[in-house]
């Protein structure tokens, strides 16, 4: 019998939607969406998630779960209410420069707490996995660009191609290149001298790995277990 009160992917899935009630209802979202419908449905995610911990269902049981198909609905009925695909970009629209990187970091928490809980029953289908880093998406993307953070010399800032998003990570190796294959655990959002990052790639010694396999936005396969050692421990922090 699985415990399904000590399954990370239950416990980082609850901490989320908590993320997302405190952002969601402190940012300063401006332009045309439902704020009451949004954390309404938030707020009902959590009684279905404590309902799940005390199932002792099997991983693959409970992605199958009416409960689980409950929560991937309501984050759609939130995306729905933020104004539907691509919501982001509309309230980005109407911020100043001064203001677009506060917001980016709104959105990205957002952003985070909803993947979270659409993507749960895909880290349920994993099976039984009793460690930290199922708790959050990890995925094979590909550098399409990078630049050097205007705040922080020994820091390169690169936009992720993830197979069916892009993710914005900040990382202190400077010899990441254009093209490079990473893997990416998309991690509650951090800013690192006032730019927001998404996610941290997988790497070893600071050393960031450049040439994982797998399928664009899949698992990425073919790296050291130890690889994933500072995404575990940032996951254990997030649940503190």
């Amino acid at each position: 019998m699985w415990d399904t009160s000590k399954d990370y992917r239950l416990q980082v899935a609850e901490k989320s939607v908590d993320l997302f009630i405190r952002t969601a209802g402190g940012a300063n979202l401006r332009g045309v969406w439902d704020k009451r419908k949004c954390l309404n449905a938030a707020r009902k995610m959590i009684p279905e998630i404590q309902e799940l911990y005390y199932s002792y269902m099997e991983p693959e049981d409970m992605a199958r779960s009416s409960q689980v198909k409950d929560l991937k609905n309501k984050a759609q009925d939130i995306t729905d209410a933020l104004g539907g695909k691509g919501w982001e970009r509309e309230f980005l629209k109407l911020v100043n420069k001064e203001e677009k990187e506060k917001l980016k970091d709104s959105i990205s928490k957002i952003k985070f707490s909803l993947n979270t809980i659409s993507c749960m029953d895909r880290r349920l289908l994993l099976g039984k996995v009793d460690d930290p880093i199922i708790g959050v998406d990890i995925k094979k993307g590909e550098v399409v660009s990078l630049m050097k953070h205007p705040n922080a010399d020994k820091l390169l800032v690169c936009n992720v191609n993830l197979g069916d998003r892009a993710a914005t990570v900040v990382t202190n190796d400077m010899k990441v290149k254009e093209g490079n294959n990473v893997g990416v655990a998309l991690l509650p959002p951090a800013n690192f001298m006032g730019i927001t990052s998404e996610g941290m790639f997988l790497g070893v010694d600071n050393t960031v790995l450049k040439d994982v396999e797998g399928e664009l936005g899949g698992l990425p396969h073919g790296f050291p277990l130890e690889a994933l050692n500072k995404t575990r421990s940032l996951v254990e922090e997030f649940l503190k």
